[in-house]
């Protein structure tokens, strides 16, 4: 049952939207066209009595705003947004008098950096986990991750770029591995909707101390995902000996996993000097590379359409779909870990099935927003 609808005022479809770290804000972005073509972007705040409300609308881009990404509250109300228009801008939000403010009491987001590397579209932006600092990373239709980092996180008016990683194919999504048990090893995905490159849509990449850069990981036993990819997710892990991939593509819904080779990781600690001596040899290549067991442990269809996007709960035991069919699907592992639909939500029926999820609030914020196209192509989890 749908326990809460927002009447967002898009004038079109809303690509994208994104809760804040407490579920207590949301932002949205789209591409309103009227006579004059403008590119909006709002902010919504919840009261006590559980009413939303839009607290800022603003231009942001000079195209299409792709995506909407929040900074951990650690740094400040920051926003990232990227766009059509070939640029990513990071928001800052003006903390003051309301009374100075504008008229119905809107809060004020300020411009405080405008990324302009990319010659293409840039198609996603997410922040790094906090425990990396405040980091930001985009992808591009270039082929390009682009990843920056604000040295003050006082002054976020000053960005620089500290790498750049060739994908060789079109980039449509990126995510960050959230897992607080690799912090010293960054491990990033990203998924790619290029349909005139051969090979998998979606590349790892981890970042190697000793060579101070990001290496593709490869696992040559991995079966190529080879359907366009245009949506990925890493899980939250919260005690797993694994790591879980979302993935939404043109044909279906697939979870992936991510597993170090436990023999390497037991024989030496990685990127050691030891470990580097296992090879016999008296020059070992810098940054020797731990290796992975990378596999796709579920592929469901039952959408029958596009899969637009994924969403993990906050414990990552749950993992949400949306596509063209309307509907929201939910999926989780059983005690055999053996991954299957637990529950349908549709915004025009009052019912949830196959199965009734007891206590599903204690997963997802389950508010739905109007303004969207008939598909349900957005769903995320408040974490």
């Amino acid at each position: 049952m749908v326990s809460r609808s927002i009447q967002a005022d898009h004038k079109d479809l809303i690509h994208d939207i994104a809760y804040d770290y407490y579920g207590r804000r949301l932002a949205t972005c789209s591409s309103d066209q009227s006579v004059k073509v403008q590119f909006i972007f709002d902010v919504w705040d919840i009261d006590d009595d559980g009413q939303w409300t839009c607290t800022s609308s603003w231009k942001t881009h000079a195209g299409s705003v792709w995506k909407v990404t929040w900074a951990h509250p650690e740094f400040g109300q920051i926003l990232a947004t990227c766009s059509f228009d070939r640029t990513a801008i990071v928001w800052e939000e003006m903390v003051g008098d309301k009374n100075t403010n504008e008229k119905n009491n809107q809060s004020v987001w300020i411009k405080r950096h405008s990324f302009v590397d990319s010659r293409t579209s840039v198609t996603d932006v997410k922040f790094a986990p906090k425990h990396f600092g405040l980091i930001l990373s985009t992808c591009s239709l270039d082929g390009v991750i682009r990843i920056y980092e604000a040295p003050d996180v006082m002054n976020i008016t000053h960005w620089s770029i500290q790498y750049e990683i060739n994908c060789n194919k079109a980039c449509s999504s990126i995510s960050w591995n959230p897992s607080l048990f690799r912090q010293n090893f960054p491990m990033i995905a990203v998924g790619s909707d290029d349909n005139n490159v051969q090979g998998s849509k979606i590349l790892f990449y981890e970042f190697n101390e000793q060579a101070r850069d990001w290496q593709q990981i490869i696992d040559k036993t991995f079966k190529d995902v080879n359907e366009l990819v245009h949506d990925i997710a890493f899980a939250p892990n919260v005690g797993r000996s694994y790591d879980l991939l979302g993935a939404a593509t043109t044909k279906d819904v697939k979870i992936i996993s991510i597993r170090l080779i436990e023999n390497e990781k037991d024989f030496a600690e990685p990127y050691s000097q030891t470990a580097s001596m296992a090879n016999s040899t008296n020059n070992p290549p810098i940054g020797n590379k731990r290796r992975y067991n990378i596999k796709v442990i579920a592929s469901f269809d039952d959408h029958g359409s596009q899969v637009w996007r994924v969403s993990w709960n906050i414990t990552g035991t749950l993992m949400a779909s949306s596509g063209d069919d309307g509907a929201v699907r939910l999926w989780k592992a059983n005690c055999f870990e053996k991954w299957q639909n637990v529950g349908i939500l549709k915004a025009d029926q009052n019912t949830i099935h196959p199965n009734t999820i007891t206590g599903i609030n204690n997963y997802s914020d389950d508010r739905q927003l109007d303004g969207t196209t008939s598909s349900a192509t957005k769903f995320v989890f408040s974490q």
